[in-house]
């Protein structure tokens, strides 16, 4: 430290020593005015509640997916607005008497925000607990009021809980309402395409195919079968023409006979016979009944011969009874035709249902893409529409159950963990803080004065001021001499300043110290 720093330091402690009646004075007078200030300033108490925000346990994850510090804040900001609405604020005020004198001379809607100032509801800052206080000048009313309000909490969490619960099960509840007219409306319309296009739908495309193809082989095989008989009926019709040729050969063969009065013997029939035969070979297979038939009699009259010649009566009778034969045969003959045509007819008739039926099937299964793209559409909105509803169905499902877990306060609730109790201290004025105050102002006055004095003094004060400002070195100095008189003077002004000063000090620490005794004074 150098001579300059020792000189300012010196210089400073100076003005404090020389000063010292004026800076006392202020330190007292404010120290005095801080405790006139805290006797006269009203004292206001402050009591604290705690509550705790206890989660659900029946199935937490599944009923109330809002869970942790962010639902404790959501919920705190919620409750803070109801506990602190008009109409609960003044019920408190009526039911304590609070803010009488306020109440004469404000609305009460100033008194009702007069009383939020004094109310602090804080969260802490470990778990879910949380502080509701309140500051009044009565001790015994602001626990009264903090205990009302901590109730207020829980009472109106769980009207605010059952209410939101009892909403979002009614909103689900119409929702869903709403939601299955629309898929009943939906599957109505889907039940009524379906039945007026069922034949077109996409699944009846392979039967279709499979009736068409059945309707198709149905149609070639009564076409193969009406062919058959229409060569059934050639075959007959010919056969029974083949017949009358034979009758009329027999019939010729007798006319002859009957005009030579010669009988027809075996030998002419076996000739006639074979003529025939050959005939018939001409026009038809070894396998035709005819065929096979008139070799039968051929072989007959062979069989004959080899046993001996017949008598002329034999032959006639024989040929009555091959004309007789001929005729039965010609009978049955157009019996089978007749039954023939009457077959064929019932196979046209048949056959003439089904092109329109194959026309249908195909009609059908020309429009399944249109009826897919259709079907297709429905089934979209349809699936869109059951999801929503499946959803609706599971959240009203859980809405219901929070409902009833709310109703029975099995939800989420608030709980006082250390309810108010009456405080044994005022909240403010804090003694401590004035007083520290009144010192603080006291000190900071009186010395900022002695500065801005020496500040604005422009006088010399040593000699090296006198050199800095002259710029020339001073060779000696003549100190201030001081008379016996004067320094007796200054003695008594000492005693007199320093015995008031004293006496003050000591009246000020008693009057303290009295007022704390009489429980004026708390700290």
């Amino acid at each position: 430290m150098n001579n300059q720093q020792r000189q300012l330091i010196k210089k400073y402690v100076d003005l404090v020593l020389t000063r010292w009646r004026l800076i006392t004075s202020c330190l007292l007078l404010g120290v005095t005015i801080g405790l006139g200030y805290y006797v006269v300033v009203p004292k206001s108490y402050q009591s604290t509640a705690l509550l705790s925000y206890e989660q659900q346990q029946i199935n937490p994850g599944k009923m109330d997916p809002e869970q942790g510090r962010s639902r404790l804040q959501e919920s705190l900001a919620t409750l803070r607005e109801l506990v602190t609405s008009r109409n609960n604020l003044e019920k408190v005020i009526l039911n304590f008497s609070l803010y009488e004198e306020a109440r004469k001379k404000l609305p009460l809607e100033d008194v009702i925000e007069m009383m939020r100032t004094n109310i602090a509801i804080q969260p802490s800052g470990k778990g879910d607990i949380f502080s509701v206080s309140f500051q009044g000048g009565d001790p015994q009313k602001v626990t009264k009021v903090t205990n009302a309000l901590a109730s207020l909490f829980i009472e109106e969490n769980m009207k605010y809980r059952e209410g939101r619960a009892a909403e979002i099960s009614k909103f689900t509840q119409s929702e869903l309402d709403q939601s299955k007219k629309v898929l009943d409306e939906k599957e109505q319309q889907m039940r009524d395409y379906k039945l007026k296009y069922f034949n077109e739908m996409p699944e009846q495309r392979q039967s279709n195919f499979t009736q068409l193809q059945a309707l198709m082989r149905q149609n070639q095989d009564i076409q193969t079968s009406i062919q058959e008989l229409e060569r059934t009926r050639a075959m007959v019709q010919e056969q029974g023409n083949m017949q009358r040729s034979l009758a009329s050969l027999h019939a010729t063969g007798d006319q002859a006979r009957a005009a030579t009065r010669q009988p027809e013997t075996d030998g002419d029939r076996l000739l006639r016979l074979q003529g025939y035969l050959e005939e018939l070979q001409g026009k038809y297979t070894e396998n035709h009944p005819e065929v096979r038939r008139v070799k039968q009699q051929i072989q007959q009259l062979e069989a004959k011969r080899a046993k001996g010649g017949s008598s002329g009566k034999q032959n006639a009778s024989a040929g009555a009874r091959a004309s007789q034969a001929a005729g039965l045969e010609d009978s049955r003959t157009q019996v089978q035709l007749k039954q023939l045509d009457i077959n064929i007819q019932q196979l046209r008739d048949e056959q003439a249902k089904i092109p329109p039926q194959i026309a249908q099937y195909q009609k059908w299964i020309e429009a399944v893409p249109t009826r897919e793209a259709e079907w297709a559409s429905f089934t979209r909105d349809y699936s869109e529409l059951r999801r929503h509803y499946d959803q609706l169905v599971a959240q009203n499902l859980q809405a219901q159950s929070g409902e009833n877990l709310e109703r029975n306060q099995k939800g989420s609730k608030f709980k006082i963990v250390d309810p108010a109790r009456a405080p044994e201290k005022p909240f403010k004025p804090n003694f401590l803080r004035i007083l520290l105050a009144a010192v603080a102002a006291g000190l900071g006055l009186s010395l900022g004065y002695v500065l801005l004095v020496d500040f604005a003094d422009t006088s010399f004060k040593n000699i090296g001021e006198l050199e800095e400002y002259i710029g020339v070195p001073v060779i000696c100095s003549i100190p201030f001499i001081e008379k016996d008189t004067e320094t007796k003077k200054d003695r008594i002004v000492f005693r007199i300043s320093l015995a008031l000063i004293s006496s003050y000090a000591a009246l000020l620490v008693a009057a303290i110290a009295f007022m704390w005794i009489r429980g004026m004074i708390i700290v």
